[in-house]
């Protein structure tokens, strides 16, 4: 656990630093769980995340892009009620708990003075976001509604009073020391990390084990030593934000975590570590939840043609059998009077061999010799008529399974507002059902909506995540002789520079860009095409994002998430 008490302690400091006494703008609810707060203080707009989601729970500024939905839900209604426009007058962190209280003053729509409580609880799945009335204690809403048959000691539901979680009745370990810390564990029952987590407020697993690590040989001088030191170290606010990765993992906390033993890198504030942890992380959760029957339906039918392939290439080599039909038929009638109903095989000459040899001609006893030479006439036939016709239906199969391959990498890389265009796109090729609104009409197709990112020298580079994007941006936006890439053989973004003469460097970046937005992100010196818009054509008829192009050059390059986001910052 990584955002446990001691994160939240140093988290409510830097936002106290950056939000006292500013005034809340805005109010957006861009997902179920989450609510984005736009907040000027110290003479800029800043915006404040608070996240109830089950697993990424958070409270953090950020810097990322999030969209809104056309209609705000209830909840965010609400907050824009009863924040709008007021002052952020304190913050603070409730007794090493992961909770943080804003204490927020304004007037109301009558003009009296108002206080209201905007409560964030980090607590996993339990996480809740809860706006309460300060003067009489009472919830007016909040984005989880939990009642008594599912929580016996408190009711979140407007109209209830507000009621803190459960006290644990843990010790500050900021006010501890080496003694406590002594009093307190049992040093000959082991396991001395669980039972720092069990005897003090807001450490966690992940907070202790850095402690018995740190303790080198773990005892009674060692132990309480390491502990006061790096609680000192969080109390003065001498932190070093990391992120870790180690086996795969990434892991982050206030500062280097050294018993996980791996790659390690700063960053200047907490905020700024966490857009960069979780980047990616939630908008992969939410697409998976809002596009979660598109991403099974194009599994399915990705499936579904590739097994029609396999019994397509059964028919196939039935059907190449047309000349062995056709010979049998032939040398069976030029030897029906050697042939009498009822033999199950006849062997005859074989004047199709240049040889002269002799071959075995197998029989139905139940038909006549010219009712078997019909047989193998009628085979021939239908062999012949189906060979042209399997060969197109595989073709178009295969074509499905590159398209829905195509697809399935696009919902990899995909952000929410892109699994919408997905679903349209599935909606006019006639795969899907189009969905209405609750009130009964369609839902409006947009203009697609493209990633911008901005190379070392300035040079704008455009990336299109989904075939729509794909289409507009290579057929209708991009001028003639701009610059276009894609990963070369491989289901991928379209790509463009907004330049007639990019520089070396601007177009490794961009083919770390298709690179990554490909299905090729994991993978190292992954080869991307580029050449002139001019030379890329849409085949009459093809599918969407379909292209084919020539007079193409070909860069070999890693995808680096790094560059990604520095592009993307930039």
């Amino acid at each position: 656990m990584s955002f446990d008490g001691l994160f939240t302690k140093a988290m409510a400091d830097e936002l106290v630093r950056s939000l006292k006494g500013g005034r809340i703008n805005k109010v957006h609810q861009p997902y179920k769980n989450e609510v984005i707060l736009t907040i000027r203080a110290n003479g800029v707009n800043q915006k404040l995340l608070l996240s109830a989601h089950p697993s990424y729970a958070r409270v953090q500024l950020t810097n990322e892009a999030y969209d809104n939905p056309s209609e705000p839900p209830m909840f965010c209604m609400l907050l824009r009620k009863h924040i709008e426009g007021y002052i952020l007058e304190d913050l603070y962190q409730i007794e090493n708990d992961r909770m943080i209280i804003f204490e927020i003053k304004g007037r109301n729509e009558i003009g009296d003075i108002s206080y209201k409580q905007l409560i964030i609880e980090i607590m996993g799945r339990h996480s809740n976001i809860v706006l309460v009335d300060k003067t009489r204690n009472v919830i007016l809403d909040s984005i989880k509604h939990i009642s008594f048959a599912v929580n016996s000691h408190r009711a979140i539901l407007p109209g209830q009073p507000y009621v803190s979680p459960p006290e644990q009745h843990k010790h500050n370990p900021f006010t501890s020391g080496e003694d406590d810390i002594l009093r307190k564990i049992d040093f000959n029952a082991g396991k001395i990390d669980r039972q720092l987590v069990e005897q003090f407020a807001g450490t966690s697993p992940l907070f202790a084990k850095e402690v018995i690590f740190q303790s080198g040989l773990a005892n009674r001088t060692t132990v309480p030593e390491t502990f006061v030191r790096l609680i000192k170290k969080i109390a003065s606010g001498n932190i070093s934000p990391s992120i870790m990765s180690s086996n795969g993992k990434e892991s982050f906390y206030l500062f280097p975590l050294e018993h996980l033993n791996g790659e390690m890198k700063n960053f200047p504030t907490l905020s700024e570590m966490l857009d960069r942890y979780y980047f990616g992380k939630a908008e992969r959760d939410r697409v998976k939840q809002q596009g979660n029957d598109i991403e099974r339906f194009i599994s399915n039918e990705k499936e579904k043609n590739e097994k029609k392939i396999k019994k397509l290439k059964d028919t196939l080599k039935e059907a190449e059998k047309a000349e062995q039909y056709q010979r049998h038929g032939e040398l069976l009638t030029a030897n029906l009077y050697a042939a009498k109903k009822g033999m199950k095989e006849i062997e005859v000459l074989n004047y199709y061999d240049e040889f002269g040899g002799m071959i075995a001609i197998p029989l139905d006893p139940r038909k006549t010799p010219s009712e078997n030479a019909q047989k193998f006439f009628s085979k021939y036939q239908k062999a012949k008529n189906a060979l042209a016709v399997v060969v197109e239906q595989i073709d178009k199969a295969r074509e499905e399974v590159e398209y829905f391959d195509n697809l399935q990498q696009q919902v990899q890389a995909a952000s929410p507002k892109d699994i919408q265009e997905i679903r349209e796109e599935l909606v006019e090729g006639g795969y899907i059902r189009e969905r209405q609104k609750r009130n009964g009409k369609k839902v409006q197709n947009a203009k697609p909506v493209l990633d911008h990112f901005i190379a070392s020298d300035s040079t704008d580079i455009i990336v299109g995540k989904n075939n729509k994007q794909n289409d507009y941006l290579t057929n209708k936006l991009a001028a003639r002789d701009e610059i276009w890439l894609h990963t070369k053989d491989i289901p991928g973004s379209h790509v463009v520079i907004r330049s007639k003469e990019p520089s070396e460097g601007t177009i490794r970046e961009a083919a770390a860009l298709a690179a990554y937005y490909s299905k090729a992100r994991n993978s190292s010196s992954v080869p991307v095409d580029y050449t002139k818009v001019r030379h890329v054509k849409k085949p009459s008829g093809a599918k969407p994002g379909f292209v084919i192009y020539d007079n193409q050059q070909t860069v070999y390059v890693t995808p680096d998430e790094e560059l990604v986001l520095k592009l993307k910052k930039n």
